[in-house]
């Protein structure tokens, strides 16, 4: 175990929607918080931070009313809704200049809360980074539990540096965040930005329990642009299958028209109707494809281009006094 290292904890909570929950998650992460405090494995000083991503319900009310009432929790409000991974960026980003290690989590307390205890420990023993790994994924329907697997397994195959059931569960040190802090993508996609920082890391499995009230804010539209963001911000190989893509139609192409005229020579009458339509149907549906592959590259370009944003802070309920 290192000596000296500093053991203030900011637990970074997004929220979108959560009224259902929100005050139950307040109280389990509180308990939490207190039962690590008193047993000496962090500061005092630490805080609950919960990231308010342009809730349309009662979920900012409620968070103020904690705040209000209990200094440890602090709560950033978005003027509209950025997405999950803009509002753990900005969580984090907050918490910099305040704590010595930040662990992000879900406000649905599917996260196993009792593997926080693991986070720190391998925190202590010199980790900057500390993911958080699912033993399973039993909770999940077979459509996503299926999906998922392949998603992970596709990335790999594109050689994507991403750690398999890993979510947004996880601690990053102060160092850590400083250099993600210099990173300045518009385009987020955690799971794969954090690997690149390549400081020492360790893993620690968890359950998922059932979620306790409300229902899942995470749609499918939204799990396939995480999806789709996933591979267009960790790998260029897409581009490189439609080259080589590309390159097999033309040799098609040539293989066929030679195929043609040869039979033509010997006389042979073919209507060629069913192979004209069903080779015009495939080379469209192989350009279409590569156009909307490229496509997608282009729209992450001009994302960026216009440098706008990533988040924009409403409001900040933040109490210094206790830290003094």
């Amino acid at each position: 175990m290192e000596a000296n290292r500093g053991n203030i904890l900011y637990l970074v909570v997004p929220c979108y929607n959560e009224e259902e929950i929100i005050e139950l998650s307040i109280g389990r992460l509180k308990e939490k918080m207190n039962r690590l405090i008193s047993e000496k494995k962090i500061d005092g000083r630490s805080k609950v931070v919960y990231v308010n991503d342009g809730s349309r319900d009662k979920t900012l009310s409620l968070l103020h009313v904690a705040a209000k009432e209990d200094s440890s929790i602090a709560v950033i409000s978005f003027s509209t809704n950025f997405g999950h991974q803009s509002a753990i960026l900005a969580g984090m980003m907050f918490a910099t200049d305040h704590a010595d290690m930040v662990i992000t989590i879900d406000a649905d307390l599917q996260q196993d809360i009792e593997a926080l205890d693991k986070f720190i420990e391998a925190y202590m023993h010199g980790n900057e980074i500390v993911y958080g790994v699912r033993n399973d994924r039993n909770s999940d329907g077979f459509f996503k539990k299926l999906t998922a697997t392949m998603y992970y397994k596709f990335l790999h195959v594109l050689g994507c540096d991403i750690i398999t059931n890993h979510a947004d569960y996880r601690l990053m040190s102060k160092k850590a965040l400083k250099v993600l802090g210099e990173y300045k993508e518009v385009n987020l996609f955690m799971r794969g930005l954090v690997p690149t920082l390549g400081f020492k890391s360790d893993i620690v499995y968890f359950d998922v329990k059932a979620r306790e009230a409300g229902s899942s804010k995470y749609t499918l539209k939204k799990m396939v642009k995480l999806a789709t963001d996933g591979i267009t911000s960790l790998s260029i190989k897409p581009l490189h299958l439609i080259i080589g893509l590309g390159f097999a139609t033309c040799l098609f192409s040539v293989l066929m028209a030679i195929y043609i005229f040869v039979d033509w020579l010997s006389g042979n009458t073919v209507p060629g109707y069913t192979t004209s339509l069903m080779i015009t149907l495939i080379m469209n549906g192989i350009t279409l494809l590569s156009l909307g592959i490229i496509g997608e590259y282009i729209g992450k370009i001009y994302m960026e281009a216009k440098g706008r944003p990533r988040y924009i802070v409403e409001s900040i309920v933040f109490q210094k006094e206790d830290e003094q």
